[in-house]
Protein backbone atom coordinates (compact mmCIF):
# COMPACT_ATOMS: atom_id res chain seq x y z
CA UNK A 1 0.00 0.00 0.00
CA UNK A 2 1.20 3.92 -0.93
CA UNK A 3 2.48 5.22 2.12
CA UNK A 4 -0.16 8.33 1.43
CA UNK A 5 -2.85 6.61 0.05
CA UNK A 6 -5.04 5.85 3.72
CA UNK A 7 -4.33 9.76 4.42
CA UNK A 8 -5.74 11.10 1.15
CA UNK A 9 -8.79 8.47 1.07
CA UNK A 10 -9.66 9.50 4.55
CA UNK A 11 -9.34 13.34 3.90
CA UNK A 12 -12.14 12.72 0.86
CA UNK A 13 -14.13 10.34 2.67
CA UNK A 14 -14.15 12.44 5.94
CA UNK A 15 -15.84 15.61 3.51
CA UNK A 16 -18.35 13.30 1.71
CA UNK A 17 -19.32 12.16 4.88
CA UNK A 18 -19.66 15.60 6.42
CA UNK A 19 -17.43 14.52 9.31
CA UNK A 20 -14.48 17.79 8.04
CA UNK A 21 -16.21 20.90 7.52
CA UNK A 22 -16.18 21.67 3.99
CA UNK A 23 -17.66 23.92 1.61
CA UNK A 24 -20.41 22.38 -1.24
CA UNK A 25 -17.36 22.62 -4.17
CA UNK A 26 -14.93 21.24 -1.97
CA UNK A 27 -17.87 17.82 -0.84
CA UNK A 28 -18.44 18.37 -4.87
CA UNK A 29 -14.84 17.66 -5.56
CA UNK A 30 -14.14 14.67 -3.54
CA UNK A 31 -16.98 12.89 -4.12
CA UNK A 32 -15.93 13.62 -7.93
CA UNK A 33 -12.29 11.49 -6.77
CA UNK A 34 -14.13 8.71 -5.07
CA UNK A 35 -16.78 7.98 -8.24
CA UNK A 36 -13.24 8.37 -10.55
CA UNK A 37 -11.78 5.63 -8.45
CA UNK A 38 -14.77 3.27 -9.49
CA UNK A 39 -14.71 4.32 -13.28
CA UNK A 40 -13.62 1.85 -15.39
CA UNK A 41 -12.49 3.78 -17.82
CA UNK A 42 -9.30 4.86 -15.73
CA UNK A 43 -6.15 3.41 -13.90
CA UNK A 44 -5.79 4.25 -10.48
CA UNK A 45 -1.50 4.15 -10.00
CA UNK A 46 -0.24 5.96 -7.09
CA UNK A 47 3.41 5.85 -7.76
CA UNK A 48 3.86 9.51 -9.55
CA UNK A 49 1.78 10.84 -6.60
CA UNK A 50 3.86 9.54 -4.20
CA UNK A 51 7.66 10.31 -6.28
CA UNK A 52 5.99 13.91 -6.02
CA UNK A 53 5.26 13.74 -2.24
CA UNK A 54 8.61 12.09 -1.64
CA UNK A 55 10.54 15.04 -3.61
CA UNK A 56 8.67 17.62 -2.27
CA UNK A 57 9.32 16.33 1.56
CA UNK A 58 12.66 15.40 1.74
CA UNK A 59 14.51 17.96 -0.56
CA UNK A 60 12.25 21.10 0.06
CA UNK A 61 12.62 22.95 3.42
CA UNK A 62 10.65 26.14 4.65
CA UNK A 63 12.02 29.58 3.49
CA UNK A 64 10.19 31.90 6.12
CA UNK A 65 7.35 31.61 8.35
CA UNK A 66 6.23 30.57 12.01
CA UNK A 67 4.08 27.88 13.15
CA UNK A 68 1.13 28.57 15.41
CA UNK A 69 3.28 28.83 18.78
CA UNK A 70 5.92 31.59 16.81
CA UNK A 71 8.24 28.59 16.38
CA UNK A 72 10.62 29.75 13.11
CA UNK A 73 9.92 27.62 10.41
CA UNK A 74 13.29 28.84 8.32
CA UNK A 75 15.25 25.62 7.48
CA UNK A 76 12.41 23.12 8.35
CA UNK A 77 11.44 20.09 6.08
CA UNK A 78 8.13 21.54 3.79
CA UNK A 79 5.54 19.00 5.02
CA UNK A 80 2.53 18.77 2.82
CA UNK A 81 -0.81 18.99 4.54
CA UNK A 82 -3.65 16.75 3.57
CA UNK A 83 -5.19 18.41 1.15
CA UNK A 84 -1.76 19.50 -0.62
CA UNK A 85 -1.55 15.23 -1.02
CA UNK A 86 -5.33 14.91 -2.17
CA UNK A 87 -4.33 17.31 -5.02
CA UNK A 88 -1.24 15.67 -6.29
CA UNK A 89 -2.84 12.44 -6.26
CA UNK A 90 -5.68 13.38 -8.50
CA UNK A 91 -3.57 14.98 -10.80
CA UNK A 92 -0.75 12.18 -11.14
CA UNK A 93 -2.85 9.15 -9.96
CA UNK A 94 -5.50 8.73 -13.00
CA UNK A 95 -4.60 7.10 -16.24
CA UNK A 96 -6.50 6.43 -19.43
CA UNK A 97 -6.97 2.24 -18.85
CA UNK A 98 -4.22 0.12 -20.61
CA UNK A 99 -2.06 3.77 -21.57
CA UNK A 100 0.82 5.92 -20.03
CA UNK A 101 -1.81 8.82 -20.80
CA UNK A 102 -2.41 10.99 -17.95
CA UNK A 103 -6.35 11.96 -17.70
CA UNK A 104 -5.60 15.66 -16.28
CA UNK A 105 -4.14 17.93 -18.43
CA UNK A 106 -5.56 20.98 -16.87
CA UNK A 107 -6.04 22.02 -13.26
CA UNK A 108 -7.32 25.21 -11.03
CA UNK A 109 -6.50 25.37 -7.13
CA UNK A 110 -8.64 28.01 -5.93
CA UNK A 111 -7.97 28.35 -2.72
CA UNK A 112 -7.77 31.88 -0.55
CA UNK A 113 -4.58 33.46 0.59
CA UNK A 114 -2.10 32.08 3.75
CA UNK A 115 -3.20 28.80 2.48
CA UNK A 116 0.21 27.25 1.24
CA UNK A 117 -0.20 27.89 -1.96
CA UNK A 118 2.31 30.13 -3.87
CA UNK A 119 5.49 27.74 -1.47
CA UNK A 120 2.99 24.44 -2.80
CA UNK A 121 3.33 26.21 -6.46
CA UNK A 122 6.61 25.94 -6.70
CA UNK A 123 7.27 23.06 -4.51
CA UNK A 124 5.25 20.80 -7.56
CA UNK A 125 6.82 22.73 -9.94
CA UNK A 126 10.21 21.29 -8.85
CA UNK A 127 8.53 18.06 -8.38
CA UNK A 128 7.15 17.70 -11.35
CA UNK A 129 10.29 19.24 -13.46
CA UNK A 130 12.32 15.47 -11.76
CA UNK A 131 9.20 13.34 -12.50
CA UNK A 132 8.79 14.54 -16.47
CA UNK A 133 12.92 14.65 -16.80
CA UNK A 134 12.86 11.73 -19.19
CA UNK A 135 10.68 14.28 -21.72
CA UNK A 136 13.08 17.15 -21.12
CA UNK A 137 10.86 19.17 -18.87
CA UNK A 138 10.57 22.23 -19.57
CA UNK A 139 8.15 24.42 -16.69
CA UNK A 140 7.08 27.93 -16.69
CA UNK A 141 5.92 29.71 -13.62
CA UNK A 142 3.64 32.58 -14.76
CA UNK A 143 1.49 35.14 -13.13
CA UNK A 144 0.55 39.02 -14.15
CA UNK A 145 3.93 40.43 -12.26
CA UNK A 146 7.34 39.06 -12.80
CA UNK A 147 7.46 39.79 -8.63
CA UNK A 148 4.82 37.25 -7.88
CA UNK A 149 6.57 34.62 -10.22
CA UNK A 150 9.80 35.31 -8.37
CA UNK A 151 7.91 34.32 -5.26
CA UNK A 152 8.08 30.80 -6.37
CA UNK A 153 11.45 31.40 -8.47
CA UNK A 154 13.23 32.43 -5.35
CA UNK A 155 11.84 29.36 -3.22
CA UNK A 156 13.13 26.72 -5.48
CA UNK A 157 16.58 28.91 -5.51
CA UNK A 158 16.72 28.89 -1.88
CA UNK A 159 15.87 25.14 -2.13
CA UNK A 160 18.74 24.58 -4.23
CA UNK A 161 21.12 26.35 -1.75
CA UNK A 162 19.75 24.32 0.50
CA UNK A 163 20.53 21.31 -1.22
CA UNK A 164 23.80 22.31 -1.94
CA UNK A 165 23.06 21.36 -5.58
CA UNK A 166 22.94 24.81 -6.61
CA UNK A 167 26.60 23.46 -8.36
CA UNK A 168 24.97 20.97 -10.30
CA UNK A 169 22.05 23.81 -12.04
CA UNK A 170 22.68 26.47 -14.20
CA UNK A 171 21.34 29.33 -12.33
CA UNK A 172 20.58 32.54 -14.08
CA UNK A 173 18.88 35.28 -11.86
CA UNK A 174 19.26 38.52 -13.84
CA UNK A 175 17.11 41.61 -15.27
CA UNK A 176 16.85 39.61 -18.36
CA UNK A 177 15.97 35.96 -17.40
CA UNK A 178 15.04 33.79 -14.50
CA UNK A 179 15.55 30.70 -15.01
CA UNK A 180 17.10 26.93 -13.51
CA UNK A 181 18.70 24.41 -15.83
CA UNK A 182 20.37 21.22 -15.37
CA UNK A 183 21.24 18.03 -16.67
CA UNK A 184 19.87 14.74 -14.53
CA UNK A 185 21.60 12.15 -16.28
CA UNK A 186 18.68 10.44 -17.50
CA UNK A 187 16.78 13.77 -18.30
CA UNK A 188 16.66 17.32 -17.90
CA UNK A 189 14.81 20.04 -16.57
CA UNK A 190 14.93 23.50 -17.36
CA UNK A 191 12.42 26.44 -15.02
CA UNK A 192 11.85 30.09 -16.03
CA UNK A 193 9.72 32.79 -13.54
CA UNK A 194 7.91 34.93 -16.34
CA UNK A 195 5.49 37.92 -15.99
CA UNK A 196 2.43 37.09 -18.45
CA UNK A 197 2.94 38.56 -21.31
CA UNK A 198 1.42 37.41 -24.28
CA UNK A 199 2.95 39.87 -26.78
CA UNK A 200 6.34 38.16 -26.33
CA UNK A 201 5.93 34.76 -25.66
CA UNK A 202 4.38 33.32 -28.64
CA UNK A 203 7.62 31.15 -29.06
CA UNK A 204 7.52 29.34 -25.82
CA UNK A 205 7.12 25.36 -25.68
CA UNK A 206 6.82 23.92 -22.43
CA UNK A 207 4.80 20.27 -20.93
CA UNK A 208 4.32 21.63 -17.60
CA UNK A 209 3.10 25.59 -16.15
CA UNK A 210 1.77 26.96 -13.25
CA UNK A 211 -0.11 30.13 -13.51
CA UNK A 212 -0.12 31.95 -10.30
CA UNK A 213 -2.85 34.49 -9.22
CA UNK A 214 -4.38 34.86 -12.35
CA UNK A 215 -7.04 36.40 -11.14
CA UNK A 216 -4.84 39.78 -11.92
CA UNK A 217 -4.55 38.23 -15.55
CA UNK A 218 -5.79 41.26 -17.71
CA UNK A 219 -7.10 39.10 -20.91
CA UNK A 220 -7.53 35.36 -21.77
CA UNK A 221 -4.53 35.50 -23.58
CA UNK A 222 -2.17 35.71 -20.73
CA UNK A 223 -3.37 32.32 -19.92
CA UNK A 224 -3.85 31.34 -23.03
CA UNK A 225 -0.72 31.65 -24.88
CA UNK A 226 1.03 29.31 -21.92
CA UNK A 227 -1.30 26.63 -22.41
CA UNK A 228 -1.06 26.71 -26.58
CA UNK A 229 2.60 26.43 -25.39
CA UNK A 230 2.12 23.07 -24.51
CA UNK A 231 0.39 21.18 -27.44
CA UNK A 232 4.06 19.10 -28.40
CA UNK A 233 2.92 16.98 -25.25
CA UNK A 234 0.87 14.42 -24.17
CA UNK A 235 1.58 14.53 -20.57
CA UNK A 236 1.39 17.94 -19.96
CA UNK A 237 -0.63 20.12 -17.28
CA UNK A 238 -1.47 23.41 -17.08
CA UNK A 239 -2.30 24.74 -12.94
CA UNK A 240 -3.74 27.51 -12.54
CA UNK A 241 -3.62 28.88 -8.74
CA UNK A 242 -5.09 31.74 -7.32
CA UNK A 243 -7.70 33.45 -4.50
CA UNK A 244 -10.91 35.64 -5.63
CA UNK A 245 -10.69 39.04 -6.43
CA UNK A 246 -13.42 41.52 -7.65
CA UNK A 247 -13.68 41.66 -11.27
CA UNK A 248 -16.73 39.60 -11.82
CA UNK A 249 -16.33 40.21 -15.58
CA UNK A 250 -12.24 38.81 -15.27
CA UNK A 251 -11.25 35.47 -17.32
CA UNK A 252 -10.35 34.00 -13.76
CA UNK A 253 -14.34 34.43 -12.95
CA UNK A 254 -15.60 32.77 -15.56
CA UNK A 255 -13.47 30.00 -15.14
CA UNK A 256 -13.97 29.32 -11.91
CA UNK A 257 -18.00 29.64 -12.78
CA UNK A 258 -16.76 26.73 -15.72
CA UNK A 259 -15.28 24.93 -13.20
CA UNK A 260 -17.99 25.12 -10.39
CA UNK A 261 -20.21 23.77 -13.12
CA UNK A 262 -18.12 20.66 -13.30
CA UNK A 263 -18.16 19.95 -9.92
CA UNK A 264 -21.48 20.29 -10.15
CA UNK A 265 -22.34 17.79 -13.06
CA UNK A 266 -23.80 20.29 -15.31
CA UNK A 267 -20.31 20.30 -17.56
CA UNK A 268 -18.31 17.55 -18.31
CA UNK A 269 -14.99 18.21 -18.65
CA UNK A 270 -13.15 14.75 -17.86
CA UNK A 271 -9.33 16.89 -18.30
CA UNK A 272 -9.68 19.15 -16.16
CA UNK A 273 -9.43 19.09 -12.52
CA UNK A 274 -10.64 21.46 -9.94
CA UNK A 275 -10.29 22.43 -6.38
CA UNK A 276 -12.14 24.73 -4.73
CA UNK A 277 -12.48 26.58 -1.41
CA UNK A 278 -14.21 29.22 -0.64
CA UNK A 279 -17.30 29.99 2.00
CA UNK A 280 -20.63 28.85 1.27
CA UNK A 281 -23.22 31.18 0.43
CA UNK A 282 -27.09 31.44 0.52
CA UNK A 283 -29.39 31.89 -2.11
CA UNK A 284 -28.92 35.62 -2.03
CA UNK A 285 -25.24 35.51 -1.88
CA UNK A 286 -24.87 36.22 1.49
CA UNK A 287 -22.05 34.86 3.84
CA UNK A 288 -22.61 34.29 7.31
CA UNK A 289 -18.92 35.57 7.94
CA UNK A 290 -17.89 35.93 11.45
CA UNK A 291 -18.83 32.66 12.26
CA UNK A 292 -15.92 30.38 12.76
CA UNK A 293 -17.17 26.90 10.79
CA UNK A 294 -17.77 29.09 7.92
CA UNK A 295 -13.52 30.04 8.37
CA UNK A 296 -13.06 26.74 8.50
CA UNK A 297 -14.67 25.26 5.35
CA UNK A 298 -12.97 27.90 3.32
CA UNK A 299 -9.39 28.12 4.40
CA UNK A 300 -8.03 24.17 3.84
CA UNK A 301 -5.08 25.17 6.49
CA UNK A 302 -7.45 26.33 9.26
CA UNK A 303 -5.17 26.22 12.06
CA UNK A 304 -1.81 25.47 10.43
CA UNK A 305 -1.10 28.80 8.56
CA UNK A 306 -4.42 30.16 9.30
CA UNK A 307 -5.15 31.21 12.81
CA UNK A 308 -7.98 31.14 14.12
CA UNK A 309 -8.31 33.90 16.45
CA UNK A 310 -7.05 36.40 13.84
CA UNK A 311 -9.20 35.56 11.13
CA UNK A 312 -12.05 36.32 13.49
CA UNK A 313 -10.90 39.53 14.47
CA UNK A 314 -10.20 40.15 10.77
CA UNK A 315 -14.09 39.48 10.42
CA UNK A 316 -15.02 41.26 12.82
CA UNK A 317 -13.01 44.06 11.69
CA UNK A 318 -14.96 43.50 8.10
CA UNK A 319 -18.02 43.90 10.03
CA UNK A 320 -17.49 46.96 11.78
CA UNK A 321 -15.48 48.66 8.85
CA UNK A 322 -16.95 47.63 5.62
CA UNK A 323 -14.72 49.20 3.43
CA UNK A 324 -12.34 46.34 4.94
CA UNK A 325 -15.55 43.91 4.13
CA UNK A 326 -15.01 43.22 0.16
CA UNK A 327 -11.27 42.14 1.07
CA UNK A 328 -12.13 40.12 3.67
CA UNK A 329 -14.52 38.00 0.92
CA UNK A 330 -12.47 38.06 -1.31
CA UNK A 331 -9.08 37.29 0.32
CA UNK A 332 -9.58 34.81 3.46
CA UNK A 333 -13.47 33.35 2.61
CA UNK A 334 -12.41 33.53 -1.29
CA UNK A 335 -15.81 34.80 -2.14
CA UNK A 336 -15.50 37.02 -5.55
CA UNK A 337 -16.85 40.37 -5.09
CA UNK A 338 -17.86 42.98 -7.86
CA UNK A 339 -16.75 46.11 -8.47
CA UNK A 340 -16.90 48.62 -6.23
CA UNK A 341 -19.06 50.96 -7.93
CA UNK A 342 -21.60 48.03 -9.43
CA UNK A 343 -24.61 48.95 -8.29
CA UNK A 344 -26.26 45.32 -8.91
CA UNK A 345 -25.84 42.36 -6.51
CA UNK A 346 -25.56 39.38 -9.19
CA UNK A 347 -26.45 36.57 -6.51
CA UNK A 348 -29.56 38.08 -6.23
CA UNK A 349 -30.33 37.84 -10.18
CA UNK A 350 -29.27 34.75 -10.26
CA UNK A 351 -31.60 33.31 -7.27
CA UNK A 352 -34.61 34.52 -9.00
CA UNK A 353 -32.99 33.30 -12.30
CA UNK A 354 -32.90 29.75 -11.27
CA UNK A 355 -36.34 29.20 -10.09
CA UNK A 356 -37.63 29.48 -13.77
CA UNK A 357 -36.69 27.39 -16.83
CA UNK A 358 -39.18 28.35 -19.77
CA UNK A 359 -37.42 28.34 -22.96
CA UNK A 360 -37.95 30.30 -25.78
CA UNK A 361 -40.51 28.29 -27.39
CA UNK A 362 -42.69 27.18 -24.20
CA UNK A 363 -42.50 31.34 -23.71
CA UNK A 364 -44.26 31.93 -27.05
CA UNK A 365 -46.72 29.84 -26.67
CA UNK A 366 -47.72 31.47 -23.32
CA UNK A 367 -50.43 34.15 -23.01
CA UNK A 368 -47.79 37.16 -22.69
CA UNK A 369 -47.70 40.67 -24.36
CA UNK A 370 -44.35 40.94 -25.05
CA UNK A 371 -42.45 44.96 -25.27
CA UNK A 372 -39.21 45.51 -27.02
CA UNK A 373 -36.30 47.52 -26.67
CA UNK A 374 -33.36 48.28 -28.65
CA UNK A 375 -29.84 49.96 -28.03
CA UNK A 376 -27.69 50.39 -30.95
CA UNK A 377 -26.01 53.00 -30.32
CA UNK A 378 -22.76 51.83 -31.97
CA UNK A 379 -22.63 49.78 -34.79
CA UNK A 380 -19.58 48.84 -34.41
CA UNK A 381 -19.39 47.19 -31.09
CA UNK A 382 -21.97 45.56 -29.08
CA UNK A 383 -25.55 46.03 -29.60
CA UNK A 384 -28.67 44.54 -28.21
CA UNK A 385 -32.29 43.93 -28.73
CA UNK A 386 -35.00 42.97 -25.83
CA UNK A 387 -38.26 41.50 -25.25
CA UNK A 388 -40.05 42.28 -22.24
CA UNK A 389 -43.61 40.94 -20.79
CA UNK A 390 -45.13 39.61 -17.19
CA UNK A 391 -46.49 36.68 -16.32
CA UNK A 392 -48.68 35.19 -13.55
CA UNK A 393 -47.11 31.89 -12.30
CA UNK A 394 -48.16 30.58 -8.96
CA UNK A 395 -49.39 33.03 -7.70
CA UNK A 396 -46.75 35.34 -8.97
CA UNK A 397 -46.37 38.08 -11.51
CA UNK A 398 -42.67 37.12 -12.71
CA UNK A 399 -41.29 39.65 -14.94
CA UNK A 400 -39.37 37.65 -18.13
CA UNK A 401 -36.53 39.48 -20.43
CA UNK A 402 -35.05 38.42 -23.53
CA UNK A 403 -32.10 39.52 -24.20
CA UNK A 404 -29.70 38.86 -27.59
CA UNK A 405 -27.12 40.84 -28.66
CA UNK A 406 -25.02 41.86 -32.00
CA UNK A 407 -21.31 41.88 -32.84
CA UNK A 408 -19.67 42.45 -36.26
CA UNK A 409 -16.90 39.63 -36.40
CA UNK A 410 -14.72 41.51 -37.78
CA UNK A 411 -13.87 43.24 -34.02
CA UNK A 412 -15.15 40.02 -32.46
CA UNK A 413 -11.19 38.38 -31.50
CA UNK A 414 -9.73 41.69 -31.02
CA UNK A 415 -12.53 42.62 -28.41
CA UNK A 416 -12.76 39.24 -26.96
CA UNK A 417 -9.32 39.71 -25.66
CA UNK A 418 -8.61 43.09 -25.55
CA UNK A 419 -11.92 43.43 -23.16
CA UNK A 420 -11.98 40.54 -21.62
CA UNK A 421 -15.91 39.72 -23.39
CA UNK A 422 -17.03 36.28 -23.70
CA UNK A 423 -18.60 37.06 -27.14
CA UNK A 424 -18.00 33.80 -28.81
CA UNK A 425 -19.36 31.67 -25.22
CA UNK A 426 -22.49 33.98 -26.33
CA UNK A 427 -22.44 33.27 -29.45
CA UNK A 428 -22.36 29.42 -28.62
CA UNK A 429 -25.20 29.80 -25.92
CA UNK A 430 -27.68 31.54 -28.95
CA UNK A 431 -27.50 34.38 -27.15
CA UNK A 432 -25.55 36.65 -29.93
CA UNK A 433 -25.47 37.20 -33.66
CA UNK A 434 -22.17 37.96 -35.34
CA UNK A 435 -22.73 40.10 -38.52
CA UNK A 436 -20.49 38.99 -40.98
CA UNK A 437 -19.22 43.00 -41.72
CA UNK A 438 -17.20 45.21 -40.06
CA UNK A 439 -20.42 47.19 -38.42
CA UNK A 440 -23.73 45.17 -36.65
CA UNK A 441 -26.53 45.07 -39.77
CA UNK A 442 -29.67 47.09 -38.82
CA UNK A 443 -30.82 44.42 -40.99
CA UNK A 444 -29.65 41.60 -37.92
CA UNK A 445 -31.96 43.28 -35.49
CA UNK A 446 -34.94 43.37 -37.49
CA UNK A 447 -34.58 39.87 -38.23
CA UNK A 448 -34.56 39.40 -34.67
CA UNK A 449 -37.57 40.88 -34.13
CA UNK A 450 -39.25 39.14 -36.74
CA UNK A 451 -37.64 35.51 -36.00
CA UNK A 452 -39.68 36.21 -32.39
CA UNK A 453 -42.78 37.13 -33.77
CA UNK A 454 -42.72 34.38 -36.65
CA UNK A 455 -41.80 31.79 -33.02
CA UNK A 456 -45.31 33.62 -31.60
CA UNK A 457 -44.31 36.38 -29.79
CA UNK A 458 -47.17 38.94 -29.31
CA UNK A 459 -44.98 42.46 -29.74
CA UNK A 460 -47.10 45.04 -28.61
CA UNK A 461 -44.48 47.55 -29.26
CA UNK A 462 -40.89 48.30 -29.01
CA UNK A 463 -38.97 51.40 -27.68
CA UNK A 464 -35.93 53.12 -29.41
CA UNK A 465 -34.35 56.52 -29.22
CA UNK A 466 -34.85 57.61 -32.54
CA UNK A 467 -31.76 59.70 -32.78
CA UNK A 468 -29.39 57.12 -31.92
CA UNK A 469 -29.96 55.40 -35.31
CA UNK A 470 -33.26 56.60 -37.42
CA UNK A 471 -32.85 54.01 -40.75
CA UNK A 472 -33.31 51.25 -37.99
CA UNK A 473 -36.42 53.27 -36.42
CA UNK A 474 -37.69 53.24 -40.63
CA UNK A 475 -36.90 49.18 -41.20
CA UNK A 476 -39.13 48.05 -37.99
CA UNK A 477 -41.73 50.14 -39.07
CA UNK A 478 -42.21 48.72 -42.97
CA UNK A 479 -41.29 45.32 -41.00
CA UNK A 480 -44.62 46.06 -39.51
CA UNK A 481 -43.97 46.85 -35.74
CA UNK A 482 -45.32 48.81 -34.00
CA UNK A 483 -42.26 51.14 -32.43
CA UNK A 484 -42.29 54.53 -30.16
CA UNK A 485 -39.48 57.09 -30.56
CA UNK A 486 -38.10 56.54 -26.69
CA UNK A 487 -35.48 59.15 -25.76
CA UNK A 488 -33.10 58.69 -23.18
CA UNK A 489 -34.28 60.63 -20.80
CA UNK A 490 -33.05 59.25 -17.00
CA UNK A 491 -36.19 60.22 -15.11
CA UNK A 492 -38.21 57.77 -17.75
CA UNK A 493 -35.45 54.52 -18.02
CA UNK A 494 -35.32 55.11 -13.73
CA UNK A 495 -38.76 53.31 -14.03
CA UNK A 496 -37.57 50.60 -15.71
CA UNK A 497 -34.96 49.78 -14.23
CA UNK A 498 -36.84 49.88 -11.00
CA UNK A 499 -39.00 47.76 -11.94
CA UNK A 500 -36.28 45.22 -12.84
CA UNK A 501 -34.54 45.75 -9.43
CA UNK A 502 -37.72 45.16 -7.26
CA UNK A 503 -38.56 41.90 -9.02
CA UNK A 504 -34.88 40.45 -8.83
CA UNK A 505 -35.19 41.23 -5.12
CA UNK A 506 -38.57 39.64 -4.87
CA UNK A 507 -36.85 36.30 -6.71
CA UNK A 508 -39.69 37.30 -9.06
CA UNK A 509 -37.19 38.33 -12.51
CA UNK A 510 -36.19 35.48 -15.00
CA UNK A 511 -33.73 36.34 -17.88
CA UNK A 512 -33.25 32.43 -19.24
CA UNK A 513 -30.06 32.53 -17.19
CA UNK A 514 -28.44 34.52 -20.52
CA UNK A 515 -24.74 35.29 -19.29
CA UNK A 516 -24.38 38.20 -21.33
CA UNK A 517 -27.23 39.86 -19.34
CA UNK A 518 -25.35 38.86 -16.46
CA UNK A 519 -22.57 39.90 -17.81
CA UNK A 520 -23.96 43.88 -18.94
CA UNK A 521 -25.72 43.69 -15.40
CA UNK A 522 -22.12 44.10 -13.47
CA UNK A 523 -20.63 46.80 -15.25
CA UNK A 524 -23.66 49.16 -14.35
CA UNK A 525 -23.41 51.68 -11.59
CA UNK A 526 -26.03 54.00 -10.34
CA UNK A 527 -26.66 57.31 -8.81
CA UNK A 528 -29.64 57.74 -6.47
CA UNK A 529 -31.32 60.71 -7.42
CA UNK A 530 -34.05 62.89 -5.75
CA UNK A 531 -37.77 61.09 -5.36
CA UNK A 532 -36.40 58.05 -5.63
CA UNK A 533 -35.31 58.50 -9.25
CA UNK A 534 -31.76 56.56 -10.52
CA UNK A 535 -29.04 57.56 -13.25
CA UNK A 536 -27.16 54.78 -14.63
CA UNK A 537 -24.33 54.19 -16.48
CA UNK A 538 -21.12 52.23 -17.02
CA UNK A 539 -18.85 51.17 -14.21
CA UNK A 540 -15.98 52.17 -16.34
CA UNK A 541 -17.61 55.56 -17.68
CA UNK A 542 -17.86 56.65 -21.47
CA UNK A 543 -14.68 55.59 -22.42
CA UNK A 544 -14.07 52.33 -20.91
CA UNK A 545 -13.86 48.79 -21.87
CA UNK A 546 -17.14 47.52 -20.32
CA UNK A 547 -20.47 47.00 -21.67
CA UNK A 548 -23.92 47.26 -20.53
CA UNK A 549 -26.00 46.96 -23.52
CA UNK A 550 -28.15 43.89 -23.14
CA UNK A 551 -29.36 45.59 -19.48
CA UNK A 552 -30.14 48.80 -21.17
CA UNK A 553 -32.36 47.29 -23.69
CA UNK A 554 -34.28 45.29 -21.11
CA UNK A 555 -34.48 48.49 -19.41
CA UNK A 556 -36.21 50.20 -22.66
CA UNK A 557 -38.67 46.96 -22.72
CA UNK A 558 -39.57 47.25 -19.09
CA UNK A 559 -40.62 50.73 -19.93
CA UNK A 560 -42.57 50.67 -22.39
CA UNK A 561 -44.66 48.32 -20.57
CA UNK A 562 -44.98 50.25 -17.99
CA UNK A 563 -46.28 52.85 -19.85
CA UNK A 564 -48.97 50.46 -21.38
CA UNK A 565 -49.93 49.18 -17.70
CA UNK A 566 -50.58 53.20 -16.49
CA UNK A 567 -52.48 53.88 -19.85
CA UNK A 568 -54.64 51.20 -19.33
CA UNK A 569 -55.17 51.35 -15.26
CA UNK A 570 -53.26 48.69 -14.22
CA UNK A 571 -49.86 50.25 -12.97
CA UNK A 572 -49.44 49.77 -9.01
CA UNK A 573 -46.85 51.91 -6.81
CA UNK A 574 -44.67 48.46 -7.22
CA UNK A 575 -41.77 50.09 -6.25
CA UNK A 576 -43.27 51.40 -2.86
Amino acid sequence: MAKNYDLVMEYASSIVEGRKIACREQIQGCQRFLNDLKNPDYEFKTKDAEFVIYIIENTFVHMQGEMLDGTPLRGKPFLLEPFHKVIVYNLLGFYHKGTKIRRFKEALIFIPRKNIKTSFAAALAWALAILERRSGSKVYIVAAAMKQSLESFNFINFNLLQMEEKKNFRVIDNNQEHSISGDLGDGSLFIQALAANPDRQDSLNCNLAIADEIHAYKTPKQYNIIKEAMKAYTNKLMIGITTAGDDANSFCFRRIEYCKKILAGTVTDEQYYVFICKADQDDDGDVDYTNPVIHEMANPAYGVSIRPEEIMNDARQAQNDPQQRKDFFAKSLNVYTSALKAYFNLDEFQSSDSQYNWTLEELAALPINWYGGADLSKMHDLTAAALYGRYTFEGKEIDICITHGFFPVAAAVEKAEEDSIPLFGWKDDGVLTMSNTKTVHYDDVVMWFEKMRTMGFRIKIIGFDKKFGKEFFTKMKKSRFKIVDQPQYFYKKSEGFRRIEKKAKDGEFYYLHNQGFEYCLQNVRAIEKTDDMIQYEKVDGDGGTMRIDMFDAGVFGAVQMLDVMEKDGKAKQWFD
